[in-house]
């Protein structure tokens, strides 16, 4: 089993990027949901009511992020380093994080792509966020990440979906940061500990899917699918589940092709 893909998608919600290497770190990869749109009242905005947001792309250099929509293929670039850097108390379902804004440049333009006033903020270093402590097996910080700080699936499991439906699907459409390639479909539903290379990593939780999966990030039109095929052989307690939530043990660098071992089965 290897790493075959290994995604991050810097802005919540916006469109990820695919590396060939990134580096582990408690609350997710570096640079992973660590920025977020909010609105006026500092609540969180993502791909389930604001559809569009599909279709802003993002890039990454040195020492910026590069939005770009295909909208209208207007691009604009944001600093790593915040330019206003107010802190502001967010939002992110439950949790209230303390967050910095960004600048005034970025909130003007992404309030035009969405027609909407938002603003874009980051989460800093010393900025706390807890995983669910259900689940979260040291305490663990998470990024703006729906709730923890990974996600896994394998390529298998995709492509048993794709099986069962008239149109395939890219694994885009689920945003993992890992797929694994050279398991059987599901797989990972009974792996409780792996590792990647050299790092380590604890399965805590399956991913209860939601409505973002049927936006196609093409296009952001909606359908019924995947959530009406997996419906049929994915429900567990009216949850539909695909793919696994991680934690991480320790931290350093990933890579394409990383061999994947099974430390310890559910």
């Amino acid at each position: 089993m290897n790493i075959s893909e290994i995604w991050i998608y810097p802005v919540k919600s916006l469109g990820g990027i695919r590396l060939k290497e990134a580096e582990v770190e408690e609350k997710g990869l570096k640079y992973d949901r660590r920025w977020m749109i909010v609105d006026e009242d500092g609540i969180f905005l993502t791909q389930r009511a604001y559809s569009k947001m599909a279709l802003i792309d993002v890039s990454i250099d040195t020492n910026a992020l590069t939005l770009t929509s295909r909208s209208d293929q207007q691009s604009i670039s944001i600093p790593f380093e915040p330019v206003s850097a107010e802190q502001i108390s967010v939002k992110v379902w439950d949790d209230e994080v303390v967050a910095l804004t960004v600048n005034d440049q970025a909130d003007v333009w992404l309030s035009q792509q969405l027609d909407k006033n938002v603003r874009l903020v980051l989460m800093p270093e010393w900025s706390e966020r807890k995983a669910d402590p259900k689940y979260a097996k040291n305490d663990e910080n998470v990024s703006f990440a729906d709730g923890f700080p990974f996600l896994i699936i394998s390529q298998a499991s995709l492509d048993n979906l794709n099986s069962k439906l008239s149109e395939s699907l890219e694994m885009k459409r689920f945003r993992p940061n890992f797929v694994v390639a050279g398991t059987a479909p599901h797989a990972e539903d009974e792996w409780k500990e792996i590792r990647i290379g050299n790092l380590e990593f604890e399965i805590v939780k399956p991913c209860a899917r939601c409505v973002l999966t049927t936006i196609d990030p093409e296009t952001g039109n909606k359908g019924p699918e995947p959530l009406k095929t997996l419906a049929t052989y994915r429900r567990l307690n009216n949850k539909i589940l695909f793919g696994q939530n991680v934690v991480a043990r320790n931290s350093g660098a990933i890579s394409e092709n990383d061999t994947v071992a099974i430390l310890q089965t559910q």
